[in-house]
């Protein structure tokens, strides 16, 4: 016998021993090693079990942890492992549908084999050892041998990170459905008001953990750090996550002797998947026109749950009940194996529901993707603060603080005041319209940003800058394009060539060039003699990485120099001729220009997020007190211009959708749910996150499209094509009452169920033989 009758048998068997004291010893010393009964005394604080501040401090370090290291994750893909954006993309939302495939998996073992302790510790174990592996996966000198700052062996590198964040995946998703379960098995059946506070409090512990660690984890990563060469520090990003895991873990297992732990039970996941498998299995064997149809196709599992025979032969051998016992259990496990299949049933309705839900799940997902790499390319300087590209997600905690209680206290109730019926379903359906127009508002801010950014030139074209170091005005004709310039000045613009052209400076000096395609060069024109000469040098083709500022200097003076920002070198650089580029963050550089003799010129420049500059020390430069406004800045790449302030209103609509879409789908889930099912609901909410996170991943790959902007429309449209769909399948819903449709299974009129089972005992009794009962007991 399966374990789905295992299960109907054994509840059976406890009716019989309620009823019958004389076997209550028996049974006790028969099941005394399956089951170990919890201590019911705990000591309390204000009247709660002191074991759920462990808990709570447990959840806080735990989500702390890992939003922490998921705030820079997409920014650790691009620019410590070196990939684009598209697969960066692709690499973390596989990472965040395996934390939310893989809670059905804790549940499990949780509910049928370890317990939901043993589990939340070995998996946690899991997780620390994750956090800690990313950790040193980002150490920049664990193979940089050559100490230039490069490591040498990126692949170890990769493969620690994969590591690591499967460890992570398989940790989080894991303990996620047994925290709080644990959490509410701590308090006493007249805990009630004490269990709903607990519940509060420990949803608030994780807002506060990713919150805190959303605006922590940023900062360490912005920091520099290393031995052979100062970079951006994640392994400081990601080890203070990994040590807070391990205060989790450690402050979870101190409170072990204070904790009620529930024995495992069976997992009612297990038992609907095998009730679900079953009737699809039974159906397609009757699949013959022969046989009539049923009402519902959940229906053909009847046959699988029809244990009343088997437990009237297992009580009839075991001879300790009486007649009128018997008949009362066969009326019981006819009861239990129809509300199983109802159960079933009001499940398979709400799930049926989940289908388009994955949709909003893709869009909202990007924020932590798509959305922090959009500010990697805009103004982060609030004035006050400077706001780095991943901290923007705090905006969403933030406005769901706010935004919640707003919802619940005053929008839904003026709503409800104009007499207007904006059910569970229309308002899930009015947040995936939300979730469309904040990707809408992200394509008019991605078209904003493209405007300003540089035109680089294509593998077929050639892009040339001009600099007058002579003390004359000049006129140049670089192909097709003829303007003068200044004495040091640059031309505003990069001229763009396609084929090789003609260069001539002046009346008389003319130089054939050649296109080095793909390339941008800044073209110095020197007096050489009584004749302008161009020196050309190579020049970034790209936005300077981390919202920082490519700087370099031109020494067109008579000796040579030194420069230096803080204790970074830009080297000696001989009369004419160009450093190379030195990465300087955002705010006020100081540099310090110096010479031989030991003469030094403090130069002070005020730099955005993103810019390249070429800094031109002009012949007439000096070393006397006001030397720095000699200098000549000439802009190469311009700074970011579009402010980060612009996210706002995109990270406001979604927030809007979310408190819409996600409290109220929850709400409905568990009012739609049978009392012992709510879990299996919830394993399914947390199902279409993560194929939410993997829509994202294969439409980044499928679609070629080149500008973004243009995939977030995509995204839009396709959630306002689901959105639609969604309505229609609600439109034709019909909300029910799980706890009435159960109640009428409690209160059938027991003469009608016991003749059905009193026959179908007896039919299943003549159509056995004495072998068929030896392998029933045996089975059972």
């Amino acid at each position: 016998m399966d374990r789905g009758h295992k299960s109907l048998c054994l509840f059976a068997e406890a009716f019989s021993r309620r009823r019958d004291p004389e076997s209550t010893h028996t049974a006790a010393m028969e099941d005394n090693d399956e089951t170990k009964k919890p201590k019911q005394n705990t000591a309390v604080i204000c009247g709660y079990p002191i074991s759920i501040f462990f808990i709570v401090v447990n959840e806080f370090c735990e989500r702390f942890s890992y939003y922490g290291m998921r705030a820079v994750l997409v920014l650790y893909f691009k620019y410590f492992l070196k990939w684009d954006d598209d697969f960066s993309t692709t690499i973390y939302h596989t990472f965040v549908a395996l934390c939310y495939l893989t809670p059905i998996l804790g549940a499990i073992v949780a509910d049928s084999w370890l317990g939901k302790f043993k589990t939340i510790v070995y998996l946690s174990i899991v997780y620390t050892l994750g956090q800690v592996v990313m950790a040193i996966s980002a150490i920049h000198d664990l193979t940089d041998a050559n100490m230039d700052g490069t490591p040498d062996n990126m692949t170890l590198h990769v493969a620690l990170s994969m590591v690591g964040l499967i460890l992570i995946a398989l940790g989080t998703g894991g303990i996620k459905p047994c925290v709080a379960a644990f959490g509410g098995d701590q308090f006493l059946d007249h805990q009630e008001k004490q269990r709903s506070t607990f519940f509060s409090i420990f949803y608030l512990s994780i807002n506060a953990g990713s919150l805190l660690s959303t605006i922590i984890t940023p900062i360490l990563r912005a920091q520099e750090c290393g031995i052979n060469t100062k970079q951006s520090c994640y392994p400081l990003a990601f080890g203070v996550p990994a040590a807070l895991m391990v205060v989790a873990l450690v402050v979870f297992i101190l409170g072990s002797r204070m904790y009620i732990k529930t024995p495992p039970q069976g997992n009612i996941m297990v038992k609907v998947c095998t009730c679900i498998g079953f009737a699809i299995k039974n159906r397609f064997r009757h699949r013959s026109s022969q046989y009539p149809n049923r009402e519902h196709w959940m229906d053909w599992s009847d046959e699988k749950y029809d244990v009343s025979a088997a437990c009237m032969h297992t009580y009839t051998l075991k001879q300790t009940v009486k007649s009128i016992q018997l008949k009362m259990i066969i009326l019981l496990c006819v009861r239990l194996q129809k509300l199983l299949i109802a159960q079933v049933k009001m499940v398979l309705k709400v799930l049926f529901l989940y289908i388009p839900l994955p949709m909003f799940w893709a869009l909202f997902d990007q924020q932590g993707s798509r959305w922090t790499l959009q500010a990697t390319i805009m103004d982060g300087n609030f004035g006050f603060l400077t706001i780095q590209p991943d901290q923007m997600q705090t905006v969403n905690p933030i406005l769901i603080l706010i935004m919640v209680p707003i919802m619940d206290s005053l929008i839904y109730p003026l709503i409800a005041k104009c007499n207007l019926n904006f059910s569970p379903l229309k308002r899930m359906t009015v947040g995936m319209l939300f979730a469309a127009l904040a990707f809408v508002a992200a394509a008019l801010v991605q078209l904003q940003i493209d405007q300003t950014m540089p035109k680089f030139p294509s593998s077929t074209e050639s892009q040339v800058k001009y600099i007058n170091m002579m003390s004359t005005p000049l006129d140049v004709k670089a192909g097709n394009n003829n303007f003068t310039l200044k004495p040091f000045t640059a031309n505003e613009d990069y001229l763009t060539f396609g084929s090789p052209f003609a260069l001539l400076l002046g009346p008389n000096a003319s130089f054939p060039i050649a296109i080095e395609e793909g390339n941008r060069s800044t073209s110095v024109i020197v007096q050489e003699g009584t004749r302008p000469t161009p020196i050309t040098f190579s020049d970034t083709t790209s936005k300077p990485e981390q919202g920082a500022n490519a700087i370099r200097f031109f020494n067109g003076f008579n000796m040579t120099l030194n420069m230096t920002w803080r204790d970074q070198s830009f080297g000696n650089i001989p009369t004419n001729d160009m450093s190379t580029y030195v990465l300087i963050p955002q705010g006020v550089a100081q540099y310090q220009i110096k010479n031989a003799l030991g003469s030094v010129c403090d130069y002070k420049q005020e730099l955005g997020f993103g810019s390249s500059y070429t800094i031109v020390i002009p012949p007439t430069f000096n070393f006397e007190s006001m030397c720095e406004q000699i200098l000549i800045p000439v802009v190469d790449i311009k700074p970011n211009i579009i402010h980060m302030a612009w996210q706002i209103p995109q990270y406001f609509l979604m927030t809007v959708g979310e408190v819409v879409f996600s409290v109220t789908g929850l709400e409905f889930s568990y009012s739609q749910a049978p009392s012992n099912m709510k879990s299996v609901l919830q394993a399914g909410w947390l199902l279409t996150v993560a194929v939410g996170n993997i829509v994202v991943l294969i439409i980044a790959e499928a679609a070629t499209l080149e500008d973004q902007w243009a995939e977030y429309i995509l995204f839009a449209s396709l959630l306002v094509l689901v959105c639609f769909i969604f309505a229609f399948m609600a439109y034709f819903y019909t909300y029910i009452d799980p706890a009435k449709i159960e109640a009428e299974f409690a209160h059938k009129e027991p003469e009608e169920e016991e003749k059905k089972s009193v026959d179908m005992s007896r039919k299943s009794s003549h159509s056995r033989s004495e072998k068929d009962e030896e392998t029933l007991q045996t089975k059972i």
